[in-house]
């Protein structure tokens, strides 16, 4: 059940941008910061997320001028109607309703997962100044990363996170200097940053009944960077094999295109799970650290040696 208080403040939120209407309000599910409400103004149907923390704000801010960005791309996204922390105490973001339902089920899915691919292709065609989370959408200039290797060496600090992956044994030796080689090669680009939606996975994708996508959710964790390869790593890291290949078709990567980032884009994945595998070790869960162990040092793998 909702927070009463975050319930009552979606309903005085709403009630100001849609006065003298008939307001309804359903909870849904959330994320881990979120409270997400499904809500009727008269006609008006939206979607409203609040969040406790104040900080949020900051998301919320980042995920419109994405957004904006996108949609101008003609990328199906969702309509953010507001975005505030002034009307309630407490960071908000209004949305239209998005129609369709949640891809994952969906029986057409290797037709979505081609499509994801093509779209994440134009989303890397939107550029960006400044690396990481904080970039265009931020007029705090101190906060940005100037360099793409600020952002490896501060934000993502994969220092600390492939040091956490050896303290585990996670990875052989060989691995350990192949991903830092990787990291040095990274830092040294002059590429261009260009906007990564963060969480390309088909849990946020909206279809119709034919597959077609008709928005791209959740853009919360979006980032400045280089390349395809952080939002790849991420629509990749869940996949079959198949479902990997046709994002990949989608996204017009194969043969030689896909073996240049192939080790750029298995990286982040792995130094990506760091967190996860700390949280493990720190509960003390060995067998599933075993099994981790064992993914990532290619037990797994039945396509090479």
């Amino acid at each position: 059940m909702a927070n009463p208080i975050i319930r009552r403040s979606v309903l005085q939120l709403v009630g100001h941008y849609y006065p003298r209407k008939k307001i309804t309000v359903r909870a849904l599910d959330g994320g881990i910061t979120n409270h997400v409400f499904l809500v009727h103004a008269g006609k008006n149907e939206m979607v409203v997320r609040i969040s406790e923390e104040k900080e949020k704000i900051n998301s919320f801010l980042k995920e419109q001028w994405a957004v904006t960005k996108a949609r101008a791309r003609k990328i199906p996204v969702p309509e953010i109607i507001e975005v505030g922390n002034t009307i309630i105490p407490f960071p908000y973001m209004i949305s239209a309703k998005v129609r369709g339902v949640v891809a994952l089920d969906h029986p057409h899915r290797k037709e979505i997962l081609f499509e994801m691919g093509r779209l994440a292709a134009r989303i890397h065609k939107i550029g960006t100044h400044g690396y990481g989370n904080f970039f265009d959408w931020s007029s705090d200039m101190l906060s940005h990363n100037i360099q793409w290797k600020d952002f490896l060496e501060g934000e993502l600090d994969y220092r600390s996170r492939l040091g956490i992956l050896k303290e585990h044994r996670m990875l052989s030796s060989a691995a350990i200097k192949k991903i830092t080689a990787t990291i040095n090669k990274l830092s040294g680009s002059d590429a261009q940053p260009c906007l990564q939606h963060g969480d390309l996975r088909l849990k946020n994708m909206m279809v119709d009944k034919t597959g077609k996508i008709t928005a791209i959710l959740d853009w919360e964790d979006c980032i400045s960077a280089i390349g395809p390869a952080w939002d790849i790593s991420i629509a990749l890291h869940d996949l079959p094999i198949e479902g990997q290949q046709r994002f990949l078709e989608g996204y017009g990567l194969k043969g030689t295109a896909l073996e240049e980032i192939g080790t750029a884009y298995k990286t982040f994945n792995l130094l990506n799970y760091a967190p996860v595998i700390a949280q493990l070790s720190q509960e003390k869960k060995e067998d599933e650290l075993e099994w981790y162990r064992s993914r990532m040092q290619g037990a797994m793998d039945l396509f090479s040696f």
